[in-house]
Formats: structure tokens, C-alpha cells, sequence
């Protein structure tokens, strides 16, 4: 269910967050100037309170709802759906395996062989791989990745879709959507960064993942238990605010006066100690000790002047992500909407590339 290695042309990209879903769609660009891809749709719908929790959705109903609505409002019309599951979620192992093997006969070996691998009755579970390359040091050996989620998983997102009327081409994980959203934003063509290690932090509402990428792979992903929602809970107790009311108001950046000093730098000293924390367990588990930059993406992203707060906390470059900076637009697409919601959409962005896999 995984899709790896599949080609998968006319589908977009949709992430199923705690707070909202993302559809993208992306083509081909025309011409000869620099921009590769097109973004021909694009949409962010609000999810209700409680429909996603702890990245598993709870209401099934409401998640397919949202993503009609977000279908409408895009204005695509294209059936095809790529979606992803939570790294939590995806037990992922790459393992050695003769190079002579036919796909069909790694399959079955793999079968055979994964309760090795997988805490769970097979039965229980879809499992896909995808031959990352051969073995060092062995040229009769090819290592191979295995993905492997709880059915109920993956039966939970394509049964959202099915309600809104879509296919799930490709139920793929969120790490590698997001390593293929991070290597179009390098440019990874460019040899300048392919010794660069890169770490990126996706702030979510309650949880930060921090990826770390050298190269062109991801070499490490952590989990930890911070995101918006400190700021909004803040907010509200402070100000005596409903969340709706704190949403609002921190958009329209119509907060009281001592909102910056009092809660915004505050939280976002947070952040920065939450960040230096990954890195230094990331140090602390792998033989890398340096970071050559710093990327920031998610809802929280936005917030101003953010970049070089956490940049002068850390001590190395600080960007924000923006995965359509070296893209076309379609002439329908909002493109105040589309920037000021393009930190949070790496995931959907990487998820809707695998149109051109």
C-alpha cells in the first residue's frame, strides 16, 4: 500500500493533519526558465476539534467531509489521492537481500520473513519495500527497504477518501514525502549540497518532528511532544480567550501589547531549546556533530522574524520553508493563501511529487 517504486501520474498530494488537511497538486512547468513544476491547485481546510488525535483519525465521517470541502475549494478535479502515515505509526527496517531476486521473489521471501521485523500478526498489517541500492561492500547484495503500518492505518485513510469521492493511489510515510519536499527545496542537483547535513523542524500543533537529511536521505527522525498549541494555550489563559478567538487574533496580529514580550518571545525560546534538544540527541545517536542549517516548517513558521531568533539561539543559518519558491502558478491559485501556508505544506508538497516518480 505503500506505493514505492510505482508510477503514479495525475494524483495530488493530500496531508492529514491534527488541524487541518492540505491538498496540493502539482504539474510539469512549460518553457525553458528555471521553475520545474507548476502548482495547479491548492487548498487548507480546518479540521473540527477532535476529528484527528495523536495523528490517528477519530472521526472518519468528518476527515472525509474536510477533504471534499478542501477538493472543492482547490477546484480539482482529479480523483487520485497520495496520503502519508505518521512516522509513529510505520515500523521501517532495511535489511540485505540477493541481487538476483526477482521483485516477486523478494516479496516472498520478505513475507516469509518479516515477523523478524514486524511486532505485529501479519495479518494485521500491509507491508511494502523498495530497493534502495546495492549493499556496501557487496556487490551480490542490494539493501532493501521495508515499510510496514497496522491495516487499520492505512484502511482509516483510504476510507476518508472513499467518503470524498477519492482514490488512494498511494499511502506513502511522512518522512519520505518530506525528504522529497526537502530535496527539491536543496536542489540537490546543486554538488554544493551534497555533503550539506540538513535538519528540519516541522512544528506542528502538539508535536515537533525533526528530520535530519544529508544528502539526498534521511539519516534521522525524532519525535517530541511541543507545538502551537503551547502558544495558543498561553494565549487564551493570558488574554482570556477562546481558541478560536487566540487563532484569530494572533493571525490578525491584534493581540494585546505585551503579547511579544510576554508570550511570543517566550515561546519562541521554547521552541529553540526544543530544537537544540533534537539536534543534540541526534548528535548524541549518530557519528555526525555539526548541522550545516537549520529549516523551519509548519503552521507555527509563520510567526514574524522567527528565522533569526532561533538562528542567533543556535548559532548556525535559520531558514523557513517554502517549497513553491521555484515554482509557476496556475492563474486561479491565491498566491497571498498559498505563502502564507507553504511552511506547512512539505508533506503535501512531497506527497503530490510522486506524480512524476
Amino acid at each position: 500500500m505503500f506505493g514505492f517504486g510505482r508510477k503514479s501520474s495525475n494524483l495530488f498530494g493530500l496531508d492529514i493533519g491534527s488541524t487541518s488537511v492540505k491538498l496540493i497538486e502539482l504539474s510539469r512547468a512549460s518553457g525553458t526558465g528555471a521553475e520545474l513544476y507548476r502548482v495547479d491547485a491548492f487548498a487548507v481546510e480546518p479540521l473540527p476539534t477532535g476529528a484527528v488525535v495523536e495523528r490517528k483519525i477519530a472521526d472518519i465521517d468528518a476527515v472525509g467531509q474536510c477533504i471534499q470541502n478542501a477538493l472543492r475549494r482547490s477546484g480539482s478535479k482529479t480523483k487520485r489521492a497520495a496520503v502519508a502515515l505518521s512516522g509513529s505509526s510505520v515500523i521501517t527496517k532495511v535489511i540485505p537481500m540477493t541481487a538476483s531476486l526477482s521483485d516477486a521473489e523478494m516479496e516472498t521471501q520478505i513475507q516469509v520473513e518479516a515477523d523478524q521485523y514486524i511486532p505485529y500478526p501479519l495479518e494485521e498489517v500491509n507491508i511494502d519495500f523498495d530497493i534502495v541500492g546495492p549493499t556496501a561492500g557487496n556487490t551480490e547484495m542490494v539493501d532493501v527497504l521495508i515499510a510496514a503500518s497496522r491495516r487499520e492505518n492505512v484502511d482509516d485513510r483510504v476510507a476518508t477518501l472513499e467518503i470524498a469521492g477519492l482514490t488512494a493511489a498511494i499511502v506513502d510515510v511522512e518522512a519520505f514525502a518530506m525528504e522529497n519536499a526537502c530535496a527539491l527545496l536543496l536542489g540537490h542537483s546543486d554538488e554544493a549540497h551534497a555533503s550539506e547535513t540538513v535538519a528540519l523542524a516541522d512544528v506542528g500543533a502538539s508535536t515537533t518532528t525533526l528530520h535530519v537529511f544529508h544528502g539526498e536521505r534521511t539519516i534521522y527522525t525524532r519525535e517530541q511532544n511541543f507545538g502551537g498549541d503551547q502558544l495558543l494555550d498561553e494565549i487564551q489563559h493570558r488574554y482570556g480567550m477562546s481558541k478560536t478567538d487566540a487563532l484569530e487574533n494572533l493571525a490578525a496580529e491584534t493581540l494585546p501589547e505585551d503579547f511579544e514580550t510576554d508570550v511570543l518571545i517566550p515561546f519562541k525560546d521554547a521552541m529553540s531549546q526544543q530544537i537544540a534538544r533534537a539536534l543534540q540527541f541526534f548528535y548524541s545517536a549518530t557519528t555526525f556533530n555539526r548541522t550545516d542549517q537549520v529549516i523551519l516548517a509548519g503552521g507555527v513558521a509563520v510567526l514574524p522574524n522567527l528565522a533569526p531568533f532561533v538562528g542567533k539561539r543556535l548559532g548556525f543559518p535559520v531558514s523557513i520553508a517554502n517549497p513553491f519558491s521555484i515554482m509557476g502558478f496556475a492563474p486561479e491559485i491565491d498566491r497571498h493563501a498559498i505563502d502564507h501556508a507553504a511552511p506547512s505544506m512539505m508533506t503535501a508538497t512531497g506527497l503530490a511529487l510522486r506524480s512524476f516518480d
